[in-house]
């Protein structure tokens, strides 16, 4: 079975001959705890980590991902500048036009991708006034000529065969995540209460934006999976109602997912952060099948949500990395607790339920996937 079908063969209920090994992916602070505790840093930390697992690193884990060759970004951005330097804290406003305060230990690229832990102050978002919300919709043209790599054409031509071995997946910010980029978290809870017209305005705009783009690549070749990045809760519950969330969030969720299923597509993904059992039944009646990476600090029970959900959503992550920080039997306790009534059902990949912070050793992240690469059928 290849890394693709095995993975299909997993979310989806199936029969895989192993479930995939996942057992989730570093921080750069990690990173740099593992080389000090003797990682080499020239070498892949996955292929030494299957090494010290016990499995031949040349041994293929996971399809290869192919990226869909399509942007889904603002264009143009906004340009980075730094506004003040103070008490070993920079102010600037970045590529996406918001002013925000860093340590000056970081540079201007922690804002912009995720790499690590980082702590940020927020003091102005670029979406305030109606006039802003008008400069910021013209960038967002789904027919400027940047937002298509040169190659769009012959790279999704490529991968019409059905058994292809190639892992197509297209990812997209959330409606909820994409008006907090623009409006401000507060701004935008504000927004919900007082002006709900300029919300759907704003939703109904993103939704269609994304539907224009993603419809360009499903119409060249099938997507394998879509992945809906959409933090939208706090420790005990959603940031906003399931109410609201049915409202102004799952006509997009069913909007894209249509495109998507027209064109072979069979995995839809929520990646949310904090607790979000309340949000499950919203996403399982908009057609999402499956959800990551399920925190246990934030109250959530994967095995408990399975209970509930049964086989309408799978799930991936849901190992508590407050446990594999700790080693010993308290992993194994967590492993036992999580992965076997998972696997007897079906429908889990199990992994860390977030990225793996820089408290967890090296030799406690070699026991922890020696526990997950037993129990999937690697060793």
């Amino acid at each position: 079975m290849t890394p693709r079908q095995r993975y299909f063969e997993t979310v989806l209920f199936g029969n895989p001959d192993r479930i995939p090994l996942s057992p989730g992916g570093p921080r750069e602070s990690t990173l740099v705890r593992w080389y000090e505790e003797g990682l080499d840093r020239e070498r892949s930390w996955f292929e030494q980590l299957l090494e010290a697992v016990g499995i031949d690193p040349t041994t293929p884990i996971h399809p290869p991902g192919v990226g869909c060759g399509a942007s889904l970004r603002m264009i143009p951005e906004f340009e980075e500048k730094i506004l003040e330097h103070r008490d070993g804290h920079y102010i600037l406003s970045d590529w996406m036009g918001a002013v925000v305060e860093i340590a000056d230990r970081y540079d201007a690229s922690y804002i912009r991708s995720a790499k690590d832990f980082v702590t940020r102050k927020w003091y102005k978002f670029p979406v305030e006034t109606r006039d802003d919300w008008e400069a910021m919709k013209t960038r967002y043209d789904p027919d400027t000529p940047e937002r298509y790599a040169a190659d769009f054409d012959e790279r999704l031509a490529g991968l019409n065969d059905p058994d292809r071995d190639e892992f197509l997946a297209v990812g997209m910010n959330g409606p909820f995540w994409q008006l907090r980029e623009w409006c401000g978290f507060e701004g935008l809870c504000t927004l919900f209460m007082d002006d709900t017209a300029f919300v759907h305005e704003m939703v109904d705009f993103w939704t269609e934006f994304v539907a224009e783009v993603l419809s360009r690549v499903c119409s060249r070749a099938p997507v394998d999976r879509i992945l809906i990045s959409e933090d939208m809760a706090y420790k005990a519950h959603s940031m906003i109602s399931p109410a609201m969330t049915r409202e102004f969030i799952l006509p997009a969720y069913r909007r894209w997912i249509q495109i998507a299923a027209r064109s072979g597509c069979r995995v839809f993904d929520v990646d949310s952060d904090g607790h979000v059992g309340e949000l499950i039944p919203c996403w399982i009646d908009a057609g999402i099948n499956l959800c990551d990476p399920i925190e246990v600090a934030a109250g959530n029970d994967i095995v408990e949500f399975r209970r509930t959900f049964g086989r309408r959503m799978a799930y991936t992550g849901g190992i508590d990395k407050r446990a594999i920080a700790k080693g010993g039997k308290v992993i194994e306790e967590e492993v036992r607790r999580v992965v076997p009534p998972l696997l007897e059902g079906g429908g889990f990949i199990p992994g860390c339920d977030h990225g793996v912070p820089p408290d967890i050793s090296w030799p406690n992240f070699i026991h922890y996937t020696q526990l997950l690469a037993t129990l999937c059928g690697w060793l």
